[in-house]
């Protein structure tokens, strides 16, 4: 059944507490340096802070806004004001959220995914916090670890590895989908400058949204 945002109670509560954290997040996280700024009397310099505004603002808020629109319907409300405040999100929290809907057998977009999805998101900031805690205490002992030059290799594949395994599961499923996005995204790839990757989220969501539905209407899926 199709829910109305305007009228269900949990909706409603979800939203409201969800811009509640939100905004505490956001004055924490510009409170912290601002304080320190305050308490030791240094501050940058106007023009040198705004340039790098701009260069960061100009690559990020793109991406920024791409995410929220790609990445929320996937989650739910809940989930996505918890992956938005908590971060990693390509990395560790769709992925999380995804595999968990896929083994609980739920769609996105569902009632039942959106829970799975929000203990997904939940449980993965939990747990990411805990490896931080681990990690910060046990720096000194980890350090030759990690920059040891024959594990990075592998540090520097997470990424693909998660989003490959990941991937499979997805292409396999829905591969006549996936066709036509994945050789464009490719191809694309190969010839696109680094600084612009971030906004090919959004065009490879409506890559996928148009083939499906010529697929649909062809009567192919």
């Amino acid at each position: 059944m199709k829910k109305n945002v305007q009228t269900d109670p949990y909706e409603i509560a979800t939203h409201r507490t969800g811009r509640a954290w939100s905004a505490l997040a956001i004055i924490i996280m510009m409170g912290v340096p601002a304080a320190i700024c305050l308490y030791f009397g240094v501050y940058p310099p106007l023009k040198g802070f705004l340039m790098g505004l701009v260069g960061v603002v100009s690559i990020y808020l793109p991406v920024a806004i791409i995410e929220v629109l790609t990445y929320s319907p996937m989650v739910g409300s809940a989930g996505a004001y918890l992956m938005f405040v908590t971060g990693n999100l390509a990395n560790m929290k769709v992925p999380c959220a995804v595999n968990a809907m896929d083994v609980a057998g739920v769609k996105p977009g569902s009632r039942e995914g959106e829970i799975v999805a929000t203990i997904a998101v939940a449980t993965s900031s939990i747990v990411t916090d805990l490896i931080i805690v681990l990690g910060v205490v046990g720096l000194s002992f980890l350090h030759p670890v990690l920059e040891n030059p024959v594990l990075a290799p592998a540090f520097n594949n997470v990424l693909p590895a998660l989003f490959g395994a990941l991937g499979v599961v997805w292409l396999r499923k829905y591969w006549k989908v996936a066709i036509i996005p994945s050789i464009i995204m490719i191809v694309v790839f190969i010839f696109l400058p680094v600084s612009l990757l971030g906004i090919m989220v959004a065009v490879a969501a409506v890559l996928s949204v148009i083939s499906a539905r010529i697929l649909y209407k062809r009567g192919m899926i």
